[in-house]
């Protein structure tokens, strides 16, 4: 097989094979990288591996420092072992051993979940301002000629640079780690709205106006699943960046969540730790990206599909479900805080039956049609 060959597509095989090349020559690289970076100190001996900044800024400690590095000298010249430490990049094998103890010491389970939450709750308020907000400005000429230009400057907003309004607004609580998140997601969002709008094609629009069809008719059955369909992508992407966000907020207030955990890491400069907690983030996010695109695959059959095909209904009712209850969820958590234990009981009831519709729904779509 060619190196280059633009047209070249990779069997199932290859691509596994190629796959797991990939991953070896990453570890490969990660590994010769720990150890360019590691250094070789006396065992079981501390010397100074930073000096005091107060020290080296100051002309008038020189002999201070004189003391301290002669000092390290004899400790250097007394010692008979050695060891090979890793200050900058763990290796991955240390990272790996590291595992065991955030499970068992740090919760790091719970901590993750915090997160997965805040991210979910982040991404409902957005979708529940910025798509409607969207649709609003994009398909009224008023609207849009007075916020259009707006709208698209604020992707130009420093985000990071917000947080301190946020804490004004919000103080350091949940509902400001949320509302930080929901905000970051809104501004990209938002403009990305109006350009699906933009993108819908005039063919079905102009079929729609010969059958007659009103103004809503036409939003219903022409922009809303165009702009749906397309719309998933970009909020596919934004996960990514959402996770950003999630860390910079929980930076602020450290009390849990997987941000807090990587600064209260690299405070104690636990570095395989904080290695395998970013790994964690990487699974994560990896997941909710199969997520989106099975969502993908489900609502939006055509886009996989040649003809129609049974089982989606079931499956379609299913997410639905899954959907309805995690909005009930978020409203009760702001509304009716006193009823968490009621709610939950009914939310673990809804998922199962949600679950169950779509594994039904999923055996008949396997004994139907194969995708494109």
């Amino acid at each position: 097989m060619r190196f280059f060959n633009l047209q070249q597509e990779l069997t199932d095989t290859q691509k596994w094979l190629y796959g797991i090349l990939g991953f070896v020559v990453l570890i490969g690289i990660w590994w010769g990288l720990a150890e360019y970076s590691s250094i070789t100190v006396p065992k079981g001996v501390e010397t100074t591996q930073y000096l005091p900044s107060t020290l080296e800024d100051n002309p008038g400690n020189q002999a201070k420092l004189d003391s301290i590095l002669r000092a390290d000298s004899i400790k250097l010249q007394n010692a008979t072992e050695f060891e090979k430490i890793y200050p900058m990049i763990p290796t991955p094998l240390q990272v790996v051993e590291s595992v065991p103890a955030l499970f068992a010491k740090d919760n790091i389970l719970w901590h993750t979940w915090v997160s997965i939450w805040r991210n979910l709750k982040g991404y409902f308020w957005a979708l529940v301002i910025a798509i409607p907000l969207g649709f609003l400005f994009g398909l009224s000429p008023i609207f849009k000629g007075m916020f259009k230009n707006q709208v698209d400057a604020m992707r130009y907003l420093p985000l990071t640079a917000l947080t301190g309004l946020f804490m004004l607004w919000f103080g350091t609580s949940e509902q400001m780690k949320v509302a930080f998140l929901a905000f970051g997601i809104i501004v990209y969002l938002l403009p990305v709205v109006m350009q699906r709008i933009e993108e819908v094609e005039t063919t079905y629009l102009k079929t729609v106006f010969t059958l007659g069809a009103t103004t809503w008719q036409t939003v219903k059955n022409v922009y809303i699943p165009s702009v749906m369909s397309k719309l998933i992508d970009d909020i596919r992407v934004l996960t990514a960046i959402s996770w950003t966000y999630i860390i910079i907020a929980e930076y602020i207030n450290r009390e849990d969540g997987i941000g807090g955990m990587i600064q209260l890491k690299q405070r104690f400069q636990k570095r395989p730790d904080m290695f395998a907690i970013l790994l964690i983030i990487i699974l994560v996010g990896f997941f909710q990206d199969r997520i989106f695109v099975y969502l993908d695959k489900r609502l939006f059959p055509h886009k996989y599909y040649k003809t129609a095909i049974t089982g989606l209904r079931e499956i379609k009712y299913g997410i639905y479900l899954v959907l309805t209850i995690f909005a009930v969820k978020v409203f009760q958590e702001i509304y009716i805080p006193s009823a968490s234990s009621m709610t939950n009981n009914i939310v673990y009831i809804v998922l199962i039956s949600a679950v169950l519709f779509m594994i039904y729904g999923e055996w008949r779509v396997r004994k139907e049609v194969k995708p494109i």
